[in-house]
């Protein structure tokens, strides 16, 4: 079994636009912004052993306000850059009734089934509630990415941090007890 590393796109890999306190995803690649240090984090938890893999609502793609080639052109921008095993993406948009986007775990459990993970092993970093509900849902470790939106969180997670490269420090550590 395989140790994981699941990561949100916005506001983990690249910075969420922030717009009255909310996140969004960028619309264009000239939009798109790396997390400050992500790249290092990322080669960092890799070089440990980690499978990274990157687990993201897409919403305004199913909404007809996102084409699915931005979409994607994005996603090869993160393949280039940082060593993700696989990108999941869920392009629903919230009113159908999927088991891919989170809150639901179904990302997160499709990449157990395709690449043998280890769910008591692995971790889930995000920005948001919808994703560390998923990834307490799912049974892994959550880390809470808090940047301070004007939103709340509806479960608790393992780990909170205000700064990406607090990450490897946290994950490695609790390793080591």
């Amino acid at each position: 079994m395989n140790r994981a590393i699941f990561l949100d796109r916005d506001g983990v890999i690249n910075r969420a636009l922030v717009r009255d306190g909310h996140p969004f995803s960028p619309s264009s690649v000239g939009e798109f912004e790396w997390v400050k240090g992500i790249q290092d984090v990322a080669g960092e938890l890799y070089s440990a052993g980690f499978w990274l893999f990157c687990v993201t609502n897409q919403p305004d793609v199913g909404r007809g306000l996102q084409d699915v080639t931005v979409v994607e052109a994005l996603h090869k921008m993160v393949k280039d850059e940082i060593p993700v095993e696989k990108i999941y993406a869920c392009y629903h948009d919230g009113v159908s009734d999927c088991s891919c986007r989170k809150p639901k775990p179904g990302l997160i459990l499709q990449a157990v089934t395709d690449f043998e993970i280890d769910l008591k092993e692995s971790w889930l970093v995000g920005d948001r509630w919808k994703d560390i509900d998923a990834g307490n849902a799912a049974g892994c470790q959550t880390v809470f990415l808090d940047y301070r939106y004007d939103e709340s969180l509806r479960s608790s997670p393992d780990h909170v941090i205000t700064d990406i490269r607090e990450l490897p420090g946290l994950i490695l550590h609790t390793l080591i007890q």
